[in-house]
């Protein structure tokens, strides 16, 4: 099974909805995942994944289906130089577990988890990720998945940028902490998880693309930063 976890395209927040470019984005992208043969197509209820979506439907003919668990994080609001951000956009820097170099990670150490708000969030949608993935036939067992039944689909999920980081660190096992601070993901970017049949009883997750926005190219469009506070250029 192949996952392609897309972030929204370039939203206008204050109408949880999308820009006029983002518009655009979201057509560019329909038109490329109509070429891949989606099987499913999943999104988060927040209306500016929901008509990213709508774009990726109008060209497949597939309905779109939601799943509440995948909207943006509803965490508390950290407090930055620049005042009160989310949690996600936590300097690096400032993580004991990222700026000393060592970087020996745990559920237990980790910078966020280490707070029980936090650990008690991540934990539910790691819960909510599993029961996804087992109904796909993906039975996750510690870092694994039990091959319930063999799987050669292509399922869309169009979510959120924290919330995506969030559960490519839970697939992935990478500490969420580093996933924050060291991965971002594009407006209208597709990240593609393969859960590769290495043999008949297990499935490994692979990440075989990250943060693709290839399709912008294809059109004459480059990536907005949305997400990115230094000096992107």
């Amino acid at each position: 099974m192949q996952i392609f976890l897309i972030r929204h395209a370039d939203p206008d927040y204050a109408i949880d909805d999308l820009t006029e470019f983002g518009h655009q984005e979201a057509a560019a992208l329909g038109q490329r995942m109509a070429s891949i043969g989606l099987d499913e197509l999943y999104a988060s209820p927040l209306g500016r994944a929901q008509t990213t979506a709508s774009y990726i439907a109008k060209e497949t003919g597939l309905t779109i289906q939601m799943e509440a668990w995948t909207r943006e994080l509803d965490w508390s609001g950290i407090k930055m130089e620049e005042g009160i951000g989310p949690i996600w956009d936590y300097p690096g820097e400032q993580i004991p577990e990222v700026s000393s170099g060592g970087r020996i990670w745990s559920d237990q150490n980790d910078h966020w988890l280490k707070q029980e708000e936090f650990r008690m969030r991540y934990s539910e949608l790691q819960a909510s990720s599993d029961e996804f993935l087992l109904r796909h036939h993906y039975q996750r067992e510690k870092g694994l998945y039990r091959i319930m039944e063999p799987s050669t689909k292509k399922i869309a999920m169009v979510c959120h940028g924290g919330f995506g980081l969030a559960w490519l660190s839970h697939m992935l096992q990478i500490p969420l902490s580093l996933a924050w601070s060291s991965f971002w993901i594009a407006p209208s970017s597709v990240s593609t998880i393969l859960f590769e049949e290495r043999s008949q009883h297990y499935a490994l997750p692979r990440c075989i693309a990250l943060g693709d926005t290839s399709h912008l190219y294809a059109n004459g469009m480059n990536a907005r930063p949305r997400g990115l506070l230094g000096n992107h250029m």
